[in-house]
């Protein structure tokens, strides 16, 4: 088996939230593209918290969005092996170094992981000093999960974590934070 390398992180100084998915599929890897993959709704899910068109822009401009709006995006494997794209294919994963992150991003608060296998890695994190939250996996392979239940899910976790986007967000559309009723507890 060949040791696959992972992608570099979507990062600056701006973030605030990081988001570690476990290892990039094999669409990804080929891309160079975190979720590259067309089924995966990460970019979906994603653009309708930041009310933007993420699932349509072109990588670049994915990459400065997320990085204005606060959010930095990364997966907890550096390297692995791995036969095809699923999370259980993979054998003699290497961490990435998340102690970099203190200075990289200095803002940095919370971690998000897309999906438990991710999640494994919560206890590294939390040990560092950061909120930790483990969310449904935006697979298309995840079907235990509704696309509405992902999206409240991402929706509340991002939006406690990005306070001030969010807000300037609802000032310049004159909405409100939450539409009456819509606010319930994620127990992942």
């Amino acid at each position: 088996m060949t040791v696959l390398h992972g992608l570099p992180p979507i990062c600056d100084q701006r973030a605030e939230v990081l988001i570690l998915g476990s290892f990039p599929s094999e669409a990804s890897l080929a891309a160079r593209q975190y979720y590259a993959h067309r089924q995966n709704q990460f970019w979906k899910i994603l653009g309708a918290v930041l009310d933007l068109p993420l699932f349509t822009m072109d990588y670049a401009a994915k990459q400065a969005a997320v990085k204005e709006a606060g959010i930095a995006i990364w997966d907890v494997y550096a390297s692995c092996e791995r036969v095809g794209s699923l999370d259980a294919a993979i054998k003699n994963g290497v961490a990435n170094d998340f102690g970099h992150l203190v200075a990289t991003a200095p803002r940095l608060q919370r971690v998000l992981f897309n999906g438990r296998t991710a999640g494994r890695f919560a206890p590294q994190l939390t040990a560092l000093g950061f909120t930790t939250l483990i969310l449904p996996s935006t697979s298309g392979a995840n079907a235990s999960w509704s696309y509405a239940e992902k999206l409240e899910a991402w929706r509340r976790a991002i939006e406690d974590g990005i306070v001030a986007f969010h807000e300037q967000r609802r000032r310049e559309r004159g909405t409100s934070p939450h539409p009456a009723g819509s606010h319930r507890r994620l127990d992942p």
